[in-house]
């Protein structure tokens, strides 16, 4: 019995309960529950488990490889092109002052010049060759050009003759395309740049003769030199400009027909007869 009694006390050890003393009416007190801890409060245990594992060190990302050069940017024109696009480019460089000369239509030593200045006001690389860099800057600084900004200092082509200059001598001048042709039986000889009056001081249009040359005439009225004069209607004649020659269509004349290639008209007024027809037409 006293072997069972110890083995009913251990039982109830085990499972966290203890006999309270009876009370004074004999019956035992109700079990009282007592938490029995695993370890003793103070030991150390073990670390709790981590809700997920820890992630593997990032490994560094292999430094980037340098970026290739940028493209070169693409030529447009260099020296030694022609045509109208080299004209507008001149008459854009024109509108800034980078150039004074033209337009010419031609990429010439003083054109790569400009476009070098340019360049080298603007922080770009100063080849003297018009790239597409270049190009989209200079068209963010300027306007477009107009026909006549084009061919400020002539160049222009010449439209088809009047009619009536399609026989005889005649000297065949077109308000339309600003030139002269000198024809011969229908036969264009030469073709030359010409400039016409203000609206104030107009050149007379019609069919007319040439009735007198004057080699080395000056004007009475405005006291001008008009060289290489070749008269046809009252005052106004076909003659050398040397302000045509300077300035361009950016002037005008008086009523006569101005021509600014000296070496032209020269050849021209050694050509013309008195008599020779004048047509001048729109």
């Amino acid at each position: 019995m006293a072997v069972l009694a110890a083995l009913g006390a251990m039982a109830v050890g085990a499972a966290g309960c203890t006999v309270q003393p009876a009370g004074a009416d004999g019956q035992g007190a109700p079990p009282v529950r007592i938490d029995v801890p695993s370890r003793t409060p103070d030991a150390p245990g073990p670390p709790a488990s981590p809700s997920r594992t820890p992630e593997a060190p990032e490994t560094p990302s292999p430094p980037a490889k340098p970026s290739a050069s940028p493209t070169p940017a693409r030529v447009l024109w260099s020296p030694g092109d022609v045509g109208r696009d080299i004209r507008e480019l001149q008459a854009r460089l024109r509108q800034i002052a980078w150039i004074f000369h033209g337009p010419t239509g031609t990429y010439d030593d003083l054109t790569a010049g400009a476009v070098r200045g340019f360049q080298g006001k603007r922080g770009l690389p100063r080849t003297g060759v018009t790239d597409t860099v270049t190009w989209q800057r200079l068209l963010a600084m300027t306007r477009e050009p107009g026909r006549w900004e084009l061919y400020l200092m002539g160049g222009q082509p010449a439209d088809a003759p009047d009619p009536r200059c399609m026989t005889g001598r005649v000297l065949c001048i077109s308000k339309s395309s600003r030139t002269l042709r000198w024809m011969i039986d229908g036969r264009t000889v030469s073709t030359m740049p010409v400039r016409f009056g203000s609206e104030y001081t107009p050149t007379r249009e019609g069919v007319f003769q040439v009735y007198w040359k004057s080699r080395h005439h000056v004007s009475t009225l405005y006291d001008s030199p008009m060289p290489y004069a070749m008269f046809f209607s009252g005052g106004q004649a076909v003659h050398y400009s040397a302000d045509f020659a300077a300035r361009g269509y950016a002037g005008a004349s008086h009523g006569c027909v101005n021509v600014r290639d000296e070496g032209a008209i020269a050849t021209l007024y050694e050509q013309v007869r008195d008599g020779d027809k004048v047509v001048v037409h729109w």
